[in-house]
């Protein structure tokens, strides 16, 4: 099975152009002031202008208002809303309605009791997204570095196609393909030199530590 890649936090023309020259499948901006990768929407359009057409623009937001939802679909049409925060199902379709997008709901994963909770978005989300849950200290609730038990996801089945997170490197998201089998996956700082710089020869490394990583998945009919 083919696995989708994912550059997230893009911040530079750089560091979208090192994506779309190594494959990336999808462009991921942020809108998350704590977040290092946070972008204005002047930032946001220029770097989506580039992506269109080329790989699909993903939005990240955490628990936003209709009004930010409206301003970011309006500024940078993206093909897809990531909501990465605590958005119900019930939030979660409201925003699917009015942005008119499909939606990549992220779930924060430390142990098998967090996986479940996607079962109650299978009828919503397009696409899932499972990431290592921050701790009680953090800022914000992605791009930290950490992974989790990717054993947590072997043999799981979902409604919808998924993708996995959180402390993805060039060196280890091989072994992270191996073991969970996800349709994609996601990286933020595992392709960068600093939190919010990213690295245009970590990120052509890591696409293609996962092109050379593709499985035969008896589960590729079940997203």
């Amino acid at each position: 099975m083919a696995v989708s890649v994912k550059i997230c936090g893009l911040t530079t023309r750089e560091a979208a152009e090192a994506a779309l020259s190594a494959g990336a499948d999808f462009g991921g901006l942020v809108f998350f002031p704590p977040s290092p990768r946070h972008l204005s929407l002047d930032q946001a359009r220029s770097l989506a202008a580039l992506l269109r057409g080329r790989a699909r623009i993903v939005t990240l937001m955490v628990e936003p208002s209709d009004a930010q939802v409206d301003e970011v679909v309006a500024a940078i049409a993206p093909d897809l809303i990531q909501l990465h925060g605590k958005e119900t199902p019930a939030r979660t379709a409201a925003i699917a309605a009015r942005s008119g997008r499909p939606i990549v709901k992220a779930f924060a994963v430390a142990e098998a009791a967090d996986l479940a909770r996607a079962h109650a978005y299978e009828e919503i989300a397009d696409y899932f997204l499972f990431d290592a849950k921050a701790d009680s200290s953090a800022t914000r609730p992605g791009g930290l570095g950490a992974a989790f038990d990717w054993q947590l996801l072997a043999g799981r089945t979902f409604k919808r196609p998924w993708g996995l997170a959180g402390g993805l490197t060039p060196e280890n998201v091989a072994r992270a393909i191996r073991i969970a089998r996800p349709h994609f996956v996601d990286a933020s700082s595992g392709v960068e030199d600093v939190p919010g710089r990213k690295s245009p020869e970590k990120i052509a490394a890591f696409v293609k530590a996962v092109r050379d990583a593709q499985y035969t998945d008896a589960r590729a009919g079940a997203a």
